[in-house]
This record gives structure tokens, sequence and C-alpha cells, in this order.
């Protein structure tokens, strides 16, 4: 009968264990000292011989001539606990049998004195899956066992077993096993059975089981199944859902770059294919690892911003225990990538979707306005384009004191409903800011709010500049910006003395930027709208920003307004 390569080469002593050393010399040492503990507890990754130590140390601690720790598989109590009819090894999987009632079973079994052995050890595994009551039930059992009784607690999550457990027992963290000696263990199958593997297929082999021998010598197997003639990396990726470095490359180039298109095709194309997208991602992570250490420690070059990577690998990390757990990973892969494009959007796009005035139709604040704005004087510089400013009173400018202060701009006789066309030119501003949005304009913009916190106690400035300051800067193009608050009414408000906050940032920042005000739901309306239009092909076109009309309004002294309205011009006499 066939027996599966994991199960054939499971070391039967403690030499053949493999990349657990430290945890092999103890338990050796404790044998020749005849000073082992009655309970162990075994935690670690999957496939890194916990169970298999477990039965050796078993077996050793019931030899009649131990060599130096080990079985010597010769007397009659190794022949008897190497045999099938061994009754003294008790396995139990707490998977299955994790009730009180098993180990009301255990406890009244227990006492009954081994069949042949000196002891009988209980090793249960997966011991975390046992139910509250079963670890109450075990509990007195575990602290003060009989004489012949060792208890082994096997466990790949340690978390979840309670204190009073592991507080009772001699614990050993069992490491992932290294690439290097998984290789070895690889190399030395491969000969035994003449297995004809290419060198690169044994080292990917390592790095796709994650520490695991078991799963490491489980793909080995699948792989001998699959041909008889040498084995290759196309065979590999094949049979485990996976895709080529070169391929990686490409993905990663793809999201780097803010091809939303080739990203979504390439993995609409990996999942029709019945590649495993998780595997890929992981992929990616491992990719980038060492991709960005060589940067570090080599000095190679990267053709992508090296924090850029980092945000991203990280960020992978950080979302893969979701993934593997999203009933349609696929999916979540994609919405976590398009956000990560789309919060880096503007420098990863900034070369398609740069402003450039020789294709596109300007407004006045192209660059042949940039170098007229610094001949400018302090009290020409605003937020309005000129051809704006023919209904808007100059005497609204900031003006600089004497002694360097900035003035509050009097907007007594303009208010929202005043500007008849305010929706119109907020939409220019927020087309305008897409049309040439890049990450550089966004980080420029940030330095320039620094600098407003100098001015947030001004007494003249300092209620705009806190406002200023409470908004989320969200995108910024060449001349204009997009800020946006949680509440409407603060919108509402801040929208409706929009001039004044404009002037007055671009005075302190020494720019001539036009502000944009929206709502944070508003913004995700705009940010999804802005991911589709990429994605589609879409560009935004720079447009002229209209001009503003504003609506006359002339006021009346309040009280003879209230009394007209209350009694009528008939009666009332107004002098």
């Amino acid at each position: 009968m066939y027996h599966a390569l994991y199960r054939k080469y499971r070391p039967r002593d403690f030499e053949s264990v493999v990349g657990q050393d430290i945890i092999v010399k103890t338990l050796k040492n404790s044998i020749i000292n005849n000073n082992f503990s009655h309970a162990y507890m075994f935690f670690g990754p999957r496939g890194t011989g916990k169970t298999t130590i477990s039965k050796i140390f078993a077996k050793s601690i019931n030899c009649l001539n131990n060599i130096e720790g080990c079985a010597c598989g010769k007397c009659d109590m190794c022949n008897f606990s190497f045999s099938d009819e061994c009754v003294d090894i008790i396995e139990i999987d707490a998977a299955s049998n994790n009730g009180v009632d098993e180990i009301r079973e255990l406890k009244n079994n227990i006492n009954l004195v081994p069949a042949k052995l000196k002891y009988k050890v209980y090793i249960i595994d997966e011991v975390h899956m046992l139910s509250i009551g079963a670890f109450n039930a075990l509990l007195k059992t575990l602290e003060e066992p009989p004489e012949h009784a060792i208890f082994i607690l096997a466990t790949t999550d340690q978390q979840k077993v309670p204190d009073t457990i592991v507080s009772r027992c001699q614990c050993f963290s069992f490491n992932r096993i290294s690439n290097n000696d998984i290789v070895k263990r690889l190399d030395f199958v491969c000969k035994k059975e003449k297995l004809n593997v290419d060198k690169n297929v044994i080292e990917k082999i390592a790095i796709l089981s994650d520490g695991g021998l078991r799963d490491a010598l489980g793909m080995l197997d699948k792989l001998s199944s699959y041909t008889d003639d040498k084995i290759t990396i196309d065979i590999l990726n094949d049979l485990n859902g996976i895709i080529s470095d070169d391929d990686i490359y490409k993905l990663i180039s793809n999201i780097m770059n803010g091809q939303i298109n080739e990203f979504l095709s390439k993995i609409n194309e990996y999942n029709n294919c019945g590649k495993n997208i998780i595997q890929i991602i992981i992929q990616i992570i491992n990719f980038l690892r060492d991709y960005i250490v060589n940067y570090y420690l080599y000095n190679t070059d990267l053709d992508f911003s090296v924090d850029l990577l980092q945000k991203f690998v990280n960020l992978l990390n950080e979302k893969l225990y979701d993934i593997k757990r999203s009933s349609i990973p696929k999916i979540y892969i994609e919405m976590v990538i398009l956000e990560f494009i789309n919060d880096n959007i503007f420098s990863l796009n900034s070369n398609s979707n740069y402003y450039n005035e020789n294709t596109h139709s300007t407004n006045n604040n192209d660059d042949s306005n940039d170098s007229d704005i610094s001949k400018k004087n302090d009290n020409e510089i605003t937020v309005l384009n000129d051809s704006n400013l023919n209904n808007y009173n100059s005497d609204n400018n900031i003006d600089a004191t004497d002694d360097g202060k900035l003035e509050e701009i009097s907007l007594n006789n303009f208010s929202k409903n005043n500007i008849i066309n305010l929706n119109e030119v907020i939409e220019a501003r927020i087309n305008n800011t897409f049309a040439s949005a890049s990450k550089m304009f966004l980080n420029k913009e940030k330095e320039n709010f620094e600098l407003l916190k100098d001015f947030s106690f001004d007494q003249e400035v300092g209620a705009v500049v806190n406002l200023l300051l409470d908004s989320n800067l969200r995108a910024c193009g060449k001349n204009n910006f997009i800020i946006s608050y949680d509440s409407p009414a603060v919108v509402e408000q801040n929208i409706s003395n929009i001039i004044n906050i404009n002037n007055i940032y671009n005075k302190i920042t020494n720019s001539n930027k036009n502000i944009a005000i929206i709502t944070d739901s508003k913004w995700n309306e705009l940010k999804k709208e802005y991911i589709s239009n990429i994605s589609s092909g879409n560009k935004y076109e720079y447009v002229n920003e209209p001009e503003l009309l504003f609506e006359e309004v002339q006021k009346n002294d309040i009280i003879s307004s209230s009394a007209i309205d209350l009694f009528g011009s008939d009666i009332v006499e107004v002098e």
C-alpha cells in the first residue's frame, strides 16, 4: 500500500527530527537525567513536528536501554511501543473528542496500570479544541496524575488554552522550520525516491510551505504524482495555483502605476484560470519583501518609490487574515488594492493626468499667471480670477496693516444666497483639481497647512484659520484643492464664507489657490467616480471656472423693515 511521503519519512527517532534542535536536546537530557515532567505542552505552527516528537518522546522514556536519551529500538519495550498493538501510548484527537464525557472516560481509565510499558502516555492533539467543561474535568487529573501517567498536549493555538492548564505543563514552543532545513530534507527525500526535480522548485516549495515540513512533503508528493519526467517550476505553479515571479512583478507594476484596467483584468484572468488568489497575495508579499530588503542591503535600483512599496506590503500583510476569512477573497482583494490605488492615485497617475497647458483649455490660473502673481502687490492676491472680480468690491481683499497682522475680509454684503452660481464654481474647482491632481501638490498643500498653525490664535484671522485646520485635505491640483467636513451644517456655514476663507489662506501661504468645500460623504462619491473614470480611461479636462454672479441685496434698517412687514408701507412713515 502506498504511503504519503510525509508519513513515509516521518522521523522515528530524535536524530531524524528537522529544525527543532533545542527542544530535542532538552527532552533528551531530561530522559538521560530521568527528571522529565508529568505534563508537557507543545505549541507552534502546523507541520513542525509536535506530534512526531511526542511519539518519539513517549517511546524513548519507556526504553530500557536508551542511548543518550534516544530509544534503542531493540529492547522488548521498544518492540512493543513501536508496534501497532501498543495500548500504552494513547493518541486522542481533541477536535473530535472534545466533550466532558470523553475526558471523564480518560479519568476513569488513567488509574489502570500500563499493559506492558513503564509509563502510560496520553498525547492529546489540538488540545485547544476541548470545551471549557472538558478542560475543567481535565484540570485536577493533569495536576496530580498517577505516577505511571504522562500527558503531552499539542496545539497550534496556545492562546485558546486556559492559563490554568498551561501553568501545569512544561511548555515548548515549536518554531517554523527554516527554508534551508526544508530544502535539505526535500533533497534527501528526492534522492531516496529518485525524483528529478529542479533546484529552484525545491526552494520554491520551501517558501510556499511557510515553515511546515509536512506541507512541503505534501507538495512534493503531489508533484511526483503529476509526472514521471523532470519537475519544473511551471508544473509547480500550475499545480499550486500560483504565478511566476515575472507575472508577480507585472502585477505589482500595474498597481504601482495606477493601471486599474490592467490590474482588474489580470486578477479576473487568474481567478478564471483557477489560480489561488490568496496564494498570489502571499507571493506579492514575499516578492516585495525580498525586493525592498535587497534595496536596503545591496543598494539595488527600484522601479517604484520604496515608501510606497513598504506601505503596500504592510497593507497586504495587515489585511491577509481578513482576506483568508472572506467568503469571496477575490472581491475583498480588489477592494483593498483599489482603495490603496485611490489613496495614492495622485502620485501614481500624475504623469497621465498632469495638467498640460498646451493640450487643455486654461483659465487665468495657468503657468503664465504664476509669474504675474509674484509681481503683484499682496492686496491683489485673491482666490478669484481677475475676470471674476467685476462685481466684487476691492475693499474686501486682505490688507496688511503696519504691524504685519492680517485684517479679516468683510463680507457683510455677500452670502451664499448672493452668489447665484456658487455650485457651478465649486464643480469647476473640483474638476480642475482632478485634472491636475498629484501627490506632489498634495504634499505641498500639507506644508502650507502647517503654516496656518502660526495664525490659529490670531485675533483677526484665527477663527478662519481654525476652520481650515479642522477640515480634511482631500486632493490638490495645480491651482485648486478640495477640503471636506463631516457635518453638512459646517460645510453650509463655511461655503457661505468661501471668499473670505480663500483669501486668508492665500495670503498666509503666499499662494493663489481656489478652494472647493464639500462634505465627507460627497468626497466619497467623488472618489468612487474618479476611480471609475480613471479605470475606464476617461481623463479630466481642465475647464474655465465660471465668473461669480452676485445678486445685489440692499440692506434695510432692521427696525423699519420689520415695521413695514408688520404694518405695511402705507401706515409706516420712514424718515
